[in-house]
């Protein structure tokens, strides 16, 4: 009885060391695929000019080289073949991967069998003319009040009786306290955060414009985290829509989210799970890219990448109460990503206040991660970070064209 119990336990152990050395090959499969389409995205003007479909010869051939290269590292399986292709059909450039390999195995061979084969594929496209939604999600809230860079943050805290470098929005009833922090910022010619990502998302739809081929190849829907923390759902700065003038003129007046008093609910007003959420109630089903009748959805996501919000159970750090300060949870990037939307990520990077209390206690412990859990966030290659010195109007145009040339896996 000894072969049959050792075979049996051999082919569990063999077919688990399959499986990991598939999952290894088809990452290098779809590492493969996406690098013979960007090749291709490269060149996109000699792929829109192609006078007729067929099969593009790839120089040295990359794919395979790629192919093979992201596959060493293990010594366990022989690539038994790998076949590439890449052609142009309208005006969609696709490559395919398909892989087989033999692994070797271990307890197995009790049993006569020496190896296991394994086999997968992966393809991506890149459309030369794609349609695109895109939901822009503008984080407003009150952190977003913080000076632009480090001279504004000086400024607004050598001028605070308490040392604070955020300029609380503080409106009650109705009516604005002239004597807050958000007043006392604009006196001293201080930019903060939120004016910044206001003004480079009007000029992001100049970009759109001037890229476009179609009037109707890029949509815009802008939304931020609410007007008001009394009121905290996903607020329509303006409807998604190809009239690309008039959401620039309303990205334009995105204003700080304000507040009643200083305190108020716990500071508990960024809320990345809700917005996630919200958002995804918005968009609807993804399509292919390939008209304006079935466009592919991106959500174009800005924020310093730091959630506040009321979260008693989930919360990735530790709690004060129920107050969870995290950086964002990527559980709903994840899910989104998993509907076929793309997430483009710019993380607008969270200064560090050492003059304050708070965030030496609560947030100084993360502040490594945030920026690492943004781009996890991100689908793959649509991530940008953007430094206080840098231009946030620049960045955000660098990754929207990213985001336009940028080739999708299909499968």
């Amino acid at each position: 009885m000894v072969v049959p119990i050792f075979g049996a336990a051999g082919v569990a152990l063999d077919i688990s060391q399959a499986m990991e050395v598939k999952a290894d090959l088809q990452q290098a499969a779809d590492a493969a695929v996406l690098s013979a389409v960007a090749k291709m995205s490269a060149h996109v003007e000699a792929a829109r000019k192609m006078s007729g479909d067929g099969a593009i010869v790839l120089p040295d051939d990359e794919a395979m080289n790629f192919f093979k290269s992201d596959a060493v590292g293990r010594n366990d399986f022989e690539v038994e073949s790998v076949d590439v292709s890449v052609e142009k059909v309208g005006n969609v450039v696709q490559a395919a991967v398909a892989f087989q390999a033999t692994v070797n195995t271990s307890l197995t061979r009790i049993l006569g069998k020496q190896f296991v084969t394994v086999s997968g594929k992966a393809t991506a496209k890149y459309e030369t003319e794609m349609f695109s939604d895109f939901y822009l999600l503008l984080d407003n809230t009150p952190s977003m009040g913080v000076g632009a860079t480090p001279s504004d943050v000086a400024t607004l805290v050598a001028n605070t009786s308490d040392k604070c470098a955020f300029a609380c929005h503080i409106v009650k009833d109705g009516v604005a306290d002239q004597n807050s922090y958000y007043f006392k910022a604009k006196k001293l010619g201080v930019t903060t955060r939120i004016n910044v990502v206001a003004k480079a998302t009007a000029s992001l739809m100049d970009t759109a414009v001037a890229t476009r081929k179609n009037v109707n190849q890029y949509r815009m829907a802008v939304y931020t985290f609410g007007e008001k923390a009394e009121d905290t759902k996903l607020l329509e700065v303006s409807p998604l829509s190809a009239d690309l003038a008039n959401a620039k003129k309303k990205a334009a007046d995105i204003d700080l989210m304000s507040i009643p008093s200083q305190g108020y609910n716990n500071d508990q007003m960024t809320d990345f799970d809700r917005a996630m959420t919200q958002i995804a109630d918005k968009i609807g089903k993804p399509g292919n890219g390939a008209s304006s009748a079935t466009p592919d959805k991106v959500v174009f996501f800005v924020s310093d990448g730091v959630g506040d919000s009321y979260k008693p159970t989930g919360c990735t750090k530790k709690l004060n109460g129920g107050r969870c300060q995290e950086p964002i949870d990527t559980k709903l990037c994840t899910a989104l990503k998993n509907k076929g939307y793309r997430i483009a990520v710019l993380y607008t990077t969270y200064l560090p206040l050492p003059t304050n209390d708070w965030y030496n206690t609560w947030i100084s412990p993360f502040q490594s991660q945030i920026g690492s859990k943004m781009q996890e966030c991100a689908s793959p290659g649509l991530y940008f970070e953007v430094s206080p010195t840098e231009g946030i109007s620049d960045a955000m145009s660098a990754l929207f064209k990213r985001i336009i040339t940028s080739p999708r896996l299909t499968s």
